[in-house]
Order: C-alpha cells, then sequence, then structure tokens
C-alpha cells in the first residue's frame, strides 16, 4: 500500500507541487511525505503551506525513503543521483521514479548503482487539476510491484499507463508538450471569436470548455475523432467550411510536425547516448 510508504520528492516545481498536493489529497500521511526545494525560504514556504516537511538537503530527504521521485532538470538528475549514492542515501529496495525528460533509465542507473529498481515518468501540468495524463515506464530492475506503486502515485493526478521506454521521447512531445500547444489554439479560437465582436474573456471561456467538451467525448465515448467531426460536418454547412479553412492553413502537418519537433528535442534533453 502506498499509504505505508515514505515518499521523498526531490524538487518542487510545479510537477512536484502537484505531486505533492495529490499525496496530501488523498490522504498519504503527511509524515511521510518529505521534499527538497533549491532555497530555504522556499521551503519554509511550503512547508506552511502543505504541512509536510521540507527542506534544501537530498539527502536527508532520501534517508529511509521507499520511493524517490526525482521532479528536476534533466540537466540535474544524473548528477543528484550521484550525490545521493556517494551519500550511500538510499535505502535498499527503494524505488527512484524520475520525471526528467529525455533522461533515460540506465543512466539513472549507472550514476545510482546496480540493483536501484527505476521508473521514467512523464506527468504534464494538467496534473495539477487533477485532469493530467502520464505515461510509466519501467526501468530493467523495475518489477510488476513497482509498476503498481507508481500507478497509484500518479493515480490521483489523472490519467496513466504504462509504455515501452523507447516511446517516451514521443510522449514528452504529445502528452507533456501538447498542453501548451492546445493552449495556443484556444487563445487563436477566441482571438476568432473576438473578431467577431465577441468580448474577449466571454471568447476564452467559450473557447476552452469546447475544447474540454470534445476531449471529454472522445475519451467517454470511445470513438475515432474523425467519426465525431463527421457528426458536426453537415452538407454545405457552416462547419465544413471552417474546416476547409483550417485545411488551407495545413493544420495537421503543422499540429503533427510540432510533435514530432518537440519529440526530437525532448530526446536531446538527457545529452548524448552511447
Amino acid at each position: 500500500m502506498l499509504g505505508k510508504k515514505t515518499v521523498a520528492i526531490l524538487g518542487t516545481g510545479t510537477m512536484g507541487q502537484a505531486i505533492l498536493g495529490g499525496l496530501v489529497a488523498h490522504g498519504h500521511p503527511k509524515s511521510r511525505i518529505r521534499a527538497t526545494t533549491r532555497t530555504r525560504a522556499a521551503a519554509a514556504a511550503l512547508t506552511r503551506e502543505r504541512g509536510v516537511r521540507v527542506g534544501t538537503d537530498n539527502v536527508a530527504a532520501v534517508s529511509g525513503a521507499d520511493v524517490v521521485v526525482l521532479c528536476l532538470k534533466p540537466m540535474n538528475v544524473v548528477p543528484v543521483c550521484r550525490a545521493l549514492a556517494e551519500a550511500g542515501a538510499l535505502k535498499r529496495g527503494s524505488l527512484v521514479i524520475s520525471i526528467a525528460a529525455g533522461v533515460r533509465t540506465d543512466a539513472i542507473a549507472a550514476a545510482l548503482g546496480e540493483g536501484v529498481p527505476i521508473i521514467r515518468a512523464m506527468p504534464n501540468t494538467p496534473c495539477a487539476i487533477g485532469r493530467g495524463m502520464t505515461v510509466l515506464s519501467r526501468g530493467p530492475r523495475a518489477s510488476e510491484a513497482h509498476a503498481a506503486l507508481g500507478l497509484k502515485l500518479f493515480a490521483p493526478l489523472g490519467r496513466v499507463l504504462e509504455l515501452e521506454e523507447k516511446h517516451m521521447d514521443t510522449v514528452t512531445g504529445l502528452s507533456a508538450s501538447g498542453p501548451a500547444f492546445v493552449f495556443v489554439m484556444i487563445e487563436a479560437l477566441a482571438d476568432g471569436g473576438v473578431a467577431r465582436g465577441l468580448p474577449r474573456q466571454v471568447a476564452i471561456e467559450m473557447a476552452a470548455q469546447m475544447v474540454f467538451g470534445a476531449a471529454s467525448m472522445v475519451l467517454e465515448s470511445g470513438r475515432h475523432p474523425a467519426a465525431l467531426k463527421d457528426d458536426v460536418t453537415t452538407p454545405a454547412g457552416c462547419t465544413i467550411a471552417g474546416i476547409l479553412a483550417l485545411e488551407d492553413g495545413r493544420i495537421r502537418s503543422v499540429l503533427s510536425r510540432a510533435v514530432e519537433v518537440a519529440s526530437v528535442r525532448a530526446g536531446e534533453l538527457g545529452g548524448p547516448r552511447t
């Protein structure tokens, strides 16, 4: 059971705080949560806000922890793991989960030493409101039980699934970068409403709710997006006219290329591979 595990979250930026908040909101004992941040002032503020122990010492936070979640920038993951290994901070059998884009499990394993079970996770920012998407990928030492533990950790934040590690850069480009692409789309759709006379805030609310509703239909109906599109697209109607305008702008190619480019960049963040 996750509730009996001590969880250390190294790094409390947007995603680190989302994971911390999910644990607290779902009743994980606060005495079994530890976290770190870069400054003492930020640590003190987060301690007051969340009621958990937050400090600046990664080694102290990891000591005795059953699950260690690395919510660090990709460039910092390997150096921090090396420091933990040199200090002998990890207790035997503890699970390490990294959410860093582009940093492979074999690089983390090399820094921590043999025998440490490792899982890569790629959440996205909607996890902060419990509407996220997280993909897990097991390293060679991670078992079914470890994967189940990772699932319980991220389940309060939204949907969770497991894929092979070879897919993780693409997951990053689609699922983790994707919210930013959708925010641009919402802004652009709202601009169209404003151009036709709608108040800005009304246009944003309408566009955002429309995207939320459309996405919910895809997830809840199980139907292909093209079939749902056809339901809206009546002959000689306004929707097909708008779709033709989108196709004139090569929207499919542009969005697909955005995912491709972001995925390639995600793979570069972990540094050169041997």
